[in-house]
This record gives C-alpha cells, sequence and structure tokens, in this order.
C-alpha cells in the first residue's frame, strides 16, 4: 500500500538522536521518521485503548496528535489506563494524558478536544488528521466514527476489548471494507455488557491498544500489510490470534454511496444505548426504559428499615455479591433471568420451571445491580414475559449509590 502521508517534516539533530533505532531501520530510515513527523493522527478516548497507543505514537515521533475526551481521572480507571497515574486523580484525562506524552516526547504537538464526540462535531473534529484510531467503549460511538471516516475518506485504525477478548481491524473504505460491511446494525439494547459491566482484564488493552497504533505507522509510512479487509481476534486466556477476512459490502448503507450522501444520523437511538457517562438519551422505544419507575437508595433504605412488604432483587454476578452487597436481598444474576425469559417466550419451559419461579408477581420488585444499567434491562424482560411494569423500580445508581449514600463501609469497584 501506497504511503499514506507523502509530505516530510524536517528533523533537528535532538530529534535524529532520539529516533536512531528507527532510522537504522531500512523501512522507516530518515525519510519515514520524516514521514512520521509530518503525519497527524486523531485519537478518539484516553482511556484503555487510548493510553497504550497515544503513549506509543508519542514515543515513535507523531508530529501531532489530536485527543478526545471530556471525563477525569477515576481510580478505577488505573488498572487498565496506564497512561494516567496517582498524581492526576481528579483532573481532566486530556490534561493527564498530555503530561505523560509531554514527558515522553517533548516535540510533539497535542491538541485537546474536551467534548463528547456527536454528529454536530465529528466532521469538524476528523478533517485535520490523516488518521483517526477508535478507542471508545460503546457502539454509538463506532458507529459515527466509521461514518464519518467514510464521508471524510479517512482511515479508521479499529479496536475493542472485552474481559479476555479483543479485536483489531483498519477500516478504509478506499481501500477496503468499512466498519458496517461487518457489522451493518448494532446488537439489540443490553445484550453486549459494557467493560463496567463485565470487567476487562486490565493488560489486555494494552496488547490491542499498541497494535492499533502499529497499524497507524504502517499506514503512514506504506509498509507492511495493513489489516484492512481482516480482522485479528485475539484471546488472551488461550493466547491465540485468529484472523478473519472482512469483505467489502457493495450494498452497505455508509460505504456503498457517493460519499456526499452518508449523513451522521442520532447514533444512540439508532443503537439504542447511550455514547456517554453523561448523556442524557433514554431509549422509549417498545422495550424501552422510558415509562420504567425509579427508587433511589435514600427510599430504598426507608422501605427496607420499614419492613415494607417488597422483594429486592439483585441482578449482579455471584462474584460482584463477594465485593459489596445489600443484606436480605434475592439475588439471581441478569444472564439467569434472560435464560429463563428466552426459554419461556420459546415455549420450552414453565415460568416456574426456571429462576423466575423465586421471583413473585404479587409483590413490589425494587431491582439493582451496580450502577442501575442491568436492572433496568431486567425489569424489561419480566415486562415481556408478563409482570407488571407497574409493581417494579429500578435502583437509580444501584450498589455504587448505596455505598456512597447509605453504607459508606461497603467497597465500591
Amino acid at each position: 500500500m501506497e504511503a499514506l502521508v507523502q509530505h516530510e517534516a524536517e528533523l533537528s539533530h535532538e530529534e535524529i538522536r532520539r529516533y536512531s533505532r528507527h532510522l537504522i531501520m531500512p523501512e522507516v530510515g530518515i525519510e519515514g521518521q520524516r514521514k512520521l513527523k509530518a503525519a497527524s493522527i486523531l485519537l478518539i478516548g484516553t482511556g484503555g485503548l487510548g493510553s497504550p497507543t497515544a503513549l506509543y505514537l508519542a514515543a515513535a515521533g507523531i508530529g501531532k496528535i489530536g485527543l478526545v475526551d471530556y471525563d477525569t481521572v477515576d481510580e478505577s480507571n488505573l488498572q487498565r489506563q496506564v497512561i494516567h497515574g496517582q498524581s492526576t486523580l481528579g483532573i481532566s484525562k486530556l490534561d493527564s494524558a498530555e503530561k505523560r506524552m509531554k514527558d515522553l516526547n517533548p516535540f510533539l504537538e497535542i491538541e485537546k478536544h474536551n467534548v463528547p464526540l456527536t454528529s454536530e462535531n465529528a466532521l469538524e473534529l476528523f478533517a485535520p488528521y490523516d488518521i483517526i484510531i477508535d478507542g471508545t467503549d460503546n457502539f454509538p460511538t463506532r458507529y459515527l466514527v466509521n461514518d464519518a471516516c467514510v464521508k471524510l475518506g479517512k482511515p479508521n485504525v479499529y479496536g475493542s476489548i472485552f474481559r479476555f477478548e479483543g479485536q483489531l481491524s483498519v477500516f478504509h473504505a478506499k481501500e477496503g471494507p468499512c466498519y458496517r460491511c461487518m457489522f451493518p446494525e448494532p446488537p439489540p439494547p443490553g445484550l453486549v455488557p459494557s467493560c463496567a459491566e463485565g470487567g476487562v482484564l486490565g493488560i489486555l488493552p494494552g496488547t490491542i491498544g499498541t497494535m492499533q497504533a502499529t497499524e497507524a505507522i504502517k499506514l503512514i509510512l506504506g509498509i507492511g500489510d495493513p489489516m484492512i479487509g481482516r480482522m485479528l481476534l485475539y484471546d488472551a486466556l488461550e493466547m491465540s490470534f485468529t484472523t478473519i477476512k472482512v469483505r467489502k459490502n457493495p450494498e452497505c448503507a455508509v460505504c456503498g454511496v457517493p460519499k456526499e450522501a452518508v449523513e451522521l444520523i442520532d447514533y444512540e437511538q439508532f443503537c439504542g444505548v447511550p455514547a456517554h457517562d453523561h448523556s442524557e438519551f433514554q431509549n422509549a422505544g417498545e422495550n424501552g426504559h422510558g415509562d420504567m419507575l425509579s427508587i433511589d437508595v435514600k427510599t430504598l433504605k426507608s422501605r427496607i428499615d420499614a419492613h415494607d412488604d417488597v422483594v429486592v432483587l439483585d441482578v449482579r454476578d455471584p462474584h460482584e455479591w463477594e465485593i459489596a452487597a445489600i443484606d436480605g436481598t434475592l439475588r439471581i444474576p441478569k444472564g439467569d433471568i434472560q435464560t429463563a425469559k428466552n426459554a419461556v417466550l420459546a415455549g420450552r419451559k414453565l415460568r416456574e420451571e426456571t429462576v423466575l419461579a423465586d421471583i413473585p408477581e404479587d409483590k413490589e420488585l425494587l431491582v439493582h445491580c451496580r450502577s442501575g444499567k442491568r436492572s433496568a434491562d431486567v425489569i424489561d424482560m419480566l415486562t415481556e414475559i408478563g409482570y407488571d411494569r407497574s409493581q417494579m423500580q429500578n435502583v437509580a445508581g444501584g450498589i455504587l449509590a448505596w455505598a456512597r449514600d447509605i453504607d459508606p463501609t461497603l467497597p465500591t469497584y
């Protein structure tokens, strides 16, 4: 593949010393290093994937790196987001990342975009950069990044992580398929848990993120075989790498039409889930949460203390109960409820033959999880199989809110 960046930037004597291990490689050399300095990359997210990607791109000598993030550094980030540290807790992730990147390489130009990525600002943000790297963790933003890259003709270096598994590809509509060729429609809301719900091995984003940085450098230099038209599947438990082909779909709704016809839509509505933590999106569709009743933890505590005739249902996984739990709750994981619901709807089992037998219909259900997402999904599931929606309430904030406002002795996770 031809080098993505054709122009070059001059290197100082200090930079030549710094990048000497690149310069003695014939595949890079002085010409290649000048291309790296002339290149510009926009990194969406400075979290798990963004941390190693930003660090290695900074060290490699990319001339301009843009960072898009709006969050602050939290203690729970440090298990995997290695660009941040104890000294930057509570400050902007952009400022934290810039500090570390500048310490690693003072010759960088860093542009900080302290905003959520949206359909309204994506094209303006992407336009000045040669490559876009997707370090996000949600479907609305992945589809937005893809569609904006197709419209602007830019390569999208894609990475995804969950628990022990990762994915890597390069979606570049000029040369091959786009993300929508492989995933034309998002999964149903609630089917795929987020990393906050399902967890992620702290080392995993380092593996995938460094490979994203590798793909970006290959594109800039025009060396090797980029992951265009292929997807790498990584399993850390088996230490296995599997590569599958991704074919361009001539009928693709995005890369199968002229670029001018590509429109950036409401991706939260398209995917049925919020794109970021501060989103006000509520899916008010057929099985949405728009009409769902909720209860705060202080009211929940008063009802428990008053011995009201209610059932508090904890739908987290068993290993989460070991971390923190409310005494006296009925504990049935969301996955078990989903399996039971599917069996009942398919006619394979009666309700009383499943875990649903333990969830009464004649009492008020107060459902909670870690933060409120899975419990809302469970209320939707129970509604589907005939439970009275007006008799169920979602505990806002879940066990995290309980630990914060009711029992500070409980750990948070």
